[in-house]
């Protein structure tokens, strides 16, 4: 399993299985989110399996798919309320790991400067200093 910390309480991963639940609690998350759609997947991955194993460990589970064509406000809105529901730190996975940062990206805009996003994704592997302008309209849009 491969966790990349995005922020203080929210990390990233590629697809995760039901046997890596018990290393996700360790690590102290007490929320999952799922980015990735089941038609990208195997059964055996499917979220249903994920959210049975992890309520079972006791934590919160989010479903929220994101396709790169369909990614929209709604799931970043979806996010954003899945990460301040929390009652302690998020995981958030999808195949790699890159639309659970960029959604949050999106999602952090209106709070955060759009080089802090960048840097924070960069630090976790994902360049996404492209989304800068995109990131800095958002930000805009709220004030």
């Amino acid at each position: 399993m491969d966790i990349r910390q995005i922020s203080p309480d929210y990390a990233v991963s590629p697809q995760i299985g039901v046997e890596h639940i018990p290393a996700i609690v360790e690590a102290g998350f007490t929320c999952i989110i799922c980015n990735r759609p089941d038609a990208e997947i195997p059964p055996s991955h499917h979220a249903a399996a994920i959210q049975t194993a992890a309520t079972e460990a006791g934590l919160e589970f989010v479903l929220n798919p994101v396709t790169h064509q369909g990614l929209n406000m709604d799931m970043v809105a979806a996010q954003h309320a899945a990460i301040a529901a929390a009652k302690g730190p998020t995981l958030a996975y999808c195949a790699s790991g890159t639309r659970s940062s960029i959604v949050w990206s999106l999602a952090m805009a209106p709070e955060m400067d759009a080089d802090d996003i960048i840097a924070a994704t960069t630090a976790a592997g994902y360049t996404l200093g492209g989304m800068k302008p995109q990131l800095e309209a958002l930000a805009t849009s709220k004030d």
